[in-house]
């Protein structure tokens, strides 16, 4: 048996510091953050448990356990709507607006952190002010703007891929080019100076010092011009058509005048959260350091 000396060390481990918090708000903490995990958890086991029941589960009373398990919505919901093609259309609209995003914004986020220039107070205030305005209000004039120009000249804005990317554009690009500001101030000026003594240019400068010190920040501001095209509604739903429709407007299809696949709809929900949820565990760390990079110069 361990002797009285040697149990001392572990009961004097066991003592409460003076700078410990006190057990009930310890308890309390833990409550409440059980509580939270349960809200927020809820709705993921509401959503993960009707797409594995059959139709007549989900439309009758709500069970919280499945009388019968079955994959079979995920195998429907690529045949009811044209899902992979929808799919398709969410990521290259997505995409190549984030990539004409971040690419127009490291530019201008250089030029106005580095640079002094007339107008420069007048550009960056005009760039944040257009976030002030709804979306609703734009939606009209650029309806209108897009049938226009396609009546004139013949390029098909309205209706297409290229017209929602560009519309898209409007929203992110001005935020982005105020945040990637914010983070390239942040990198020191004597880093530019140093690559100009070694030889480089402006633009090697930005591609060789400022980009590679700043890349939480663009990825940080990437990811949020891709969330933003990748669940965006109310423009997909006017600027698209059976063609180019996306995910956000073609989940709609499961509900027919019939019925609602309701099973269907949870699992097309949970199959077009992946690549977001994936992409944010994956980049999880240079988000958390790109929403810091630019809050103290």
């Amino acid at each position: 048996m361990p002797s009285d000396t040697a149990r001392a060390p572990r009961t004097a481990d066991r003592r409460r510091s003076p700078t410990d918090p006190p057990r009930s708000f310890v308890w309390a903490r833990r409550i409440v953050l059980t509580a939270l995990a349960g809200f927020v958890l809820l709705p993921v086991y509401v959503m993960l448990s009707s797409s594995l029941k059959p139709l007549e589960d989900v439309s009758g009373a709500f069970r919280w356990l499945p009388s019968e398990l079955t994959v079979r919505p995920y195998l429907d919901i690529w045949h009811t709507v044209p899902l992979a093609r929808y799919f398709t259309n969410s990521l290259i609209v997505a995409g190549s607006a984030t990539v004409c995003s971040v690419t127009v914004a490291v530019f201008a986020a250089y030029a106005v952190s580095r640079y002094q220039f007339r107008g420069k107070r007048v550009f960056t205030v005009t760039v944040l002010s257009t976030q002030m305005f709804p979306g609703i209000l734009f939606l009209l004039p650029l309806f209108l703007i897009y049938v226009n120009i396609g009546n004139s000249t013949g390029i098909a804005l309205y209706g297409s891929r290229g017209g929602l990317i560009l519309t898209y554009l409007t929203f992110s690009l001005p935020f982005s080019i105020w945040m990637l500001t914010g983070y390239f101030a942040s990198v020191p000026r004597e880093l530019d100076e140093a690559a100009y003594v070694d030889g480089c240019g402006p633009l090697g400068a930005l591609f060789r010092v400022v980009v590679p010190a700043a890349l939480p920040g663009i990825i940080a501001v990437a990811v949020y011009a891709f969330m933003t095209a990748w669940g965006e509604v109310l423009f997909a739903s006017v600027m698209t058509n059976d063609t180019t429709r996306t995910l956000s407007v073609g989940l709609q299809g499961y509900a027919t005048q019939n019925d609602v696949y309701w099973n269907q709809v949870m699992a097309a929900s949970l199959v077009v959260s992946v690549p977001v949820v994936a992409g944010f565990l994956l980049l999880q760390r240079y988000l958390v350091a790109g929403l810091t990079a630019g809050a103290v110069k």
